[in-house]
């Protein structure tokens, strides 16, 4: 699947109308993100574009010298079969987003793809703002932060899920072992 750069657009929404394109790899901040564009999608009649990247393991540069065609197809596929499992966990038995929808699964940066994706001025880019710290965002780039920097669309940075901060504690509890008493869950 890949994004044409010469489509033809109409100004309403529907085929050929206004995107918009959100970010999915399957974590939680990014089905929060594709929840939030599928009702944005559904208020204004727009398609809903959801794009997942994949890069081959250890980055392009191992692989420069040629690589297996084999290994490609199936890292391409595991992409293929990361994005539909995001999209069921996203709506699961409620069924898909009563919207028009397009998958894509570009190989690439997250924030290079989903700039190639979202690439007219009429796109609504939707991205997942995780709950970024000092040492993350150290160790990991923002996509979100690159995506603001640089998109020729308005960009709507999600924010986690109030539940996002009671999961983290709860792998917390059981990173180090320590037991959990129900009744502090319903506090």
């Amino acid at each position: 699947m890949n994004v044409k750069q010469d489509e033809e657009r109409s100004p309403m929404g529907g085929p050929g109308g206004r995107r918009i394109v959100v970010g999915v790899s399957g974590s939680l901040g990014s089905l929060t993100a594709l929840h939030r564009a599928a009702a944005e999608a559904r208020v204004t009649g727009a398609d809903l574009w959801a794009v997942l990247a994949w890069e081959a393991p250890g980055g392009e540069s191992v692989h420069r010298g040629g690589p297996c065609p084999a290994a490609m197809t199936a890292w391409r596929r595991m992409a293929d079969e990361r994005l539909l499992s995001a999209l069921d966990e996203a709506f699961g038995s409620a069924g898909p987003p009563r919207v028009p929808l397009k998958c894509l699964v570009i190989r690439g940066k997250p924030g290079d793809a989903l700039l190639a994706a979202a690439d007219h001025a009429d796109d609504l880019l939707v991205v997942g703002a995780g709950a970024r710290g000092r040492l993350r965002r150290a160790m990991w780039p923002s996509v979100a932060r690159y995506c603001v920097a640089r998109a020729c669309c308005p960009v709507l940075a999600v924010p986690p899920s109030p539940l996002h901060n009671a999961l983290d504690a709860i792998h917390r509890r059981n990173a180090w072992k320590l037991p959990l008493d129900a009744r502090e869950l319903a506090d």
